[in-house]
């Protein structure tokens, strides 16, 4: 048996056509494809999941019962398959006390280098520890913010309790929470807020903790009273809950942030603070840059504590190497972008001692500067080099160039696509007549005919993280490119200042659209309810039986078309609902018709099917939008979690980019887009702007740089050293910009020398 091959047989997972696929072992292999070709499915679906699956079968069913449950993917075999590690975009968590430092245990490390020769000693590594109460600062519980309320967004001074003075949900009147100031006895009910004595408004904004001496019947005996301040605190900002989430918007309305009085947002207390290393406490140390804090460390000459300075360096060093040395120990996960989230998962790998193992890359470009992207290519030869597997997922050209065997999917996406369209070398695929083949051979310009602004925004004085009294105008009517190495201050000027400037501007970040198995195109785009209010009025019976989430669905899958059969200690299994056969409505939903064909029918239509059949309906218009994007091959009722992230983006572009005369702040739209995507992008833009839009875009690659109307190119380095407007003009002029790094790319990419084999 060839033992040197990943051997694939009859794969056929979400839209693969039941393929044959042989991968080399100890080798880089990128897969390409447009976005939804089926790359996802082959390295993420089937041959992670399957690994991942096998992997956990050889733990007890007591420890499997604790592990992520895999399915059998669909797949006939896969032969000489290795333990794999998916290192994916990901965000690493939105809890407020997760940081760089902590999710990459290098602040354990330093905090046990301050508890061995940290003077004063003020005790053992624990007591540097934000989360522990001995060493957390008490004001804040080791957050580093504060929280105040907007007392003017949460009351109505003009209201009394009984007409709605309390601007918050579940407070309104005959709410839940509402009762728990009525009933108190401690307020006239029918008197406006702006008449009550400061005691009276202080006990209903700020009091706790007693008991209402002369409350109504319907009072419970054994409650305590609570101001509406800290039971908003209490219910909705302590933990993260249900309702949290459900209100997160009002709670933004009410809430604000601000750093700490007490800590100064250091998170821990005076005592802990008091001890220092060469006059640094451990709070300045994670306030620092990743390439400072290297500089400090190096400093330090201790013998003691020299196996704990040469493990903090060498986890420093791996995130600078990956280009993170611009962020400090103290960044929140909740801020870091997915690529960013990415490369930390990989500083995790770099120090193991593994090998014969299959790391597995999603767009691991995603959120780089060119400049940036050679040091990830030294990561993966290194990792290749160790004898493992490297499997990637990309679109960009110089991660494709350093690829022992390319694979390409295709040909189109979705239904039009699953089938392996080229594999083998990258000089064969350069002579091939693929889809990513024309586009690596292509030639590059810049664009032709730019547009003249009509105006301009004005930032003055602008300092905000490394940004300092910066000066920029951006045009208005024209599409200005962004560009800069990852941390050079792109997202804090122009995501932060900005919108603070100009509210008005529309802000399109990278997050992912929110997916679970009952959201679908039809629904996500806002276009089931009309069809739903169409198949009523034409039959006339109640829309909701229309519903799988209401009197139409079937009552023994609810709604969901599949089963899932739970087997204990065994991964469940989903079976398609023998009752509905996997439609998931009722038969008497499925016997009302428009034009022939019931809401299975309709949800089961093609994107461009759907616009033949609504074609004299309002909301055809969202479909067109859609098809716009090239997602006309999508079902309607096709469920957003079996999309792929290219896919996604374009979903989620199409919806929001249709306004016309807005400003819109668009960050890294090309995630997960193969050029022939991106032209289609360019197209959407075009639109945008000939209606009158302005479009900011926050971008790295090279294609959408030479489309641009206006660059800003900021750095020139990351962090400290970066902040500053290195160029600000027409495209073509930052080929002479000697200063700029981008300028230098941008020659090269026009000159097309670097993507010659």
């Amino acid at each position: 048996m060839d033992k040197n091959n990943i051997i694939i047989s009859g794969a056929r997972e979400k839209n693969l056509k039941s393929i044959d696929v042989t991968i080399p072992k100890n080798q880089i292999t990128t897969v390409v494809g447009v976005s939804g070709s089926g790359k996802s499915a082959l390295v993420f679906d089937t041959v992670a999941a399957e690994s991942q699956r096998q992997l956990n079968e050889t733990y007890s069913s007591f420890i499997r019962n604790r592990l992520p449950h895999y399915g059998k993917p669909e797949v006939d075999s896969i032969n000489n398959l290795s333990v794999s590690i998916v290192i994916n975009q990901k965000r690493l968590g939105d809890n407020a006390r997760s940081t760089v430092g902590t999710v990459t245990d290098i602040y354990s490390l330093l905090r046990l280098l301050f508890s061995r020769i940290g003077t004063p000693f003020v005790g053992y590594s624990d007591i540097f520890s934000f989360n522990n109460p001995q060493g957390m600062c008490e004001e804040c519980e080791g957050l580093g913010v504060s929280q105040g309320f907007r007392i003017d967004q949460l009351l109505d001074m003009n209201k009394s309790l009984n007409e709605g003075a309390i601007l918050f949900p579940t407070f309104y009147p005959g709410g839940f929470r509402w009762k728990r100031y009525v009933h108190t006895g401690l307020f006239d009910n029918d008197k406006k807020l702006k008449d009550y004595s400061e005691e009276e408004l202080d006990t209903l904004i700020n009091k706790s903790g007693f008991k209402p001496q002369n409350p109504t019947k319907d009072w419970p005996p054994t409650s305590f009273y609570e101001g509406v301040i800290p039971r908003i605190k209490k219910a909705f900002l302590t933990k993260s809950c249900r309702e949290a989430k459900l209100y997160k918007n009002h709670i933004a309305r009410v809430v604000y942030e601000d750093l700490c009085p007490a800590c100064s947002g250091s998170r821990l207390n005076s005592k802990v603070l008091s001890c220092k290393i060469n006059g640094k406490t451990i709070a300045d140390c994670v306030n620092m840059t990743i390439s400072d804090l290297i500089d400090f460390l190096k400093e330090i000459k201790v013998p003691s504590v020299i196996t704990v300075t040469e493990s903090l360096l060498q986890q420093l060093s791996y995130a600078k190497e990956v280009g993170l040395g611009y962020l400090s120990l103290s960044r929140g996960t909740s801020t870091l972008s997915g690529g960013e989230s990415q490369r930390i998962k990989m500083i995790r790998q770099l120090g193991s001692s593994l090998n014969g193992l299959i790391y597995i890359f999603d767009e691991p470009s995603i959120g780089l500067h060119p400049h940036d992207i050679l040091r990830i290519n030294s990561l993966l030869k290194r990792l290749k080099e160790k004898g493992n597997t490297i499997l990637i997922v990309e679109h960009d050209p110089d991660i494709i160039k350093i690829s022992d065997c390319l694979l390409e999917m295709g040909p189109g996406s979705g239904v039009l696509g699953g089938e392996v369209m080229f594999l083998g070398s990258l000089s064969e695929l350069y002579h091939s007549s693929t889809l990513t083949a024309k586009y690596l051979k292509s030639c590059h310009e810049m664009k032709k005919t730019i547009r003249e602004p009509k105006g301009w925004l004005e930032i003055n004085n602008g300092s905000l993280h490394n940004l300092h009294n910066v000066q920029v105008k951006i045009p208005k009517g024209v599409m200005t490119v962004v560009t800069g190495v990852a941390g050079s201050g792109k997202s804090t000027l122009f995501n932060k200042l900005l919108p603070a400037y100009y509210p008005q501007c529309i802000s399109i970040n990278q997050k992912s659209i929110t997916t679970n198995k009952r959201s679908n195109i039809a629904t996500f785009s806002g276009i089931l309810d009309p069809i739903r209010n169409l198949l009523g009025s034409v039959n006339k019976v109640d829309d909701s039986l229309f519903s799988f989430n209401s009197k139409g669905a079937c009552q023994n899958c609810k709604g969901l078309g599949t089963v899932e059969l739970d087997l204990a200690f065994m991964d469940a299994v989903t079976e398609v609902c023998e009752v509905c056969n996997g439609e998931g409505f009722t038969k008497t939903a499925l016997q009302y018709l428009y034009k022939g064909k019931n809401i299975s029918d309709i949800l089961n239509l093609s994107v461009v099917e759907a616009i033949e059949l609504f074609r004299n309906q309002p909301f055809v218009s969202e479909l067109n939008k859609l098809q716009d994007v090239g997602l006309g091959y999508l079902k309607l009722g096709q469920r957003l979690t079996t999309l792929s992230g290219g896919e996604l983006q374009r979903l989620k572009l199409a919806l929001e980019l249709q306004e016309k005369n807005q400003i819109y702040i668009l960050d890294e739209p090309t995630t997960g887009l193969h050029p022939s995507d991106i032209e289609k992008l360019l197209l959407i833009f075009e639109r945008l702007l000939n209606n009158g839009s302005t479009l900011i875009v926050i971008e790295h690659n090279l294609e959408i740089m030479c489309h641009g109307d206006f660059i800003i190119d900021m750095g020139p380095e990351a962090g400290e050293l970066g902040g500053n407007i290195v160029f600000s003009g027409k495209p073509e002029d930052i080929l002479g910009c000697e200063e700029s790094i981008t300028g230098r790319y941008i020659k090269n990419y026009i000159n097309d020398s670097k993507y010659k084999v």
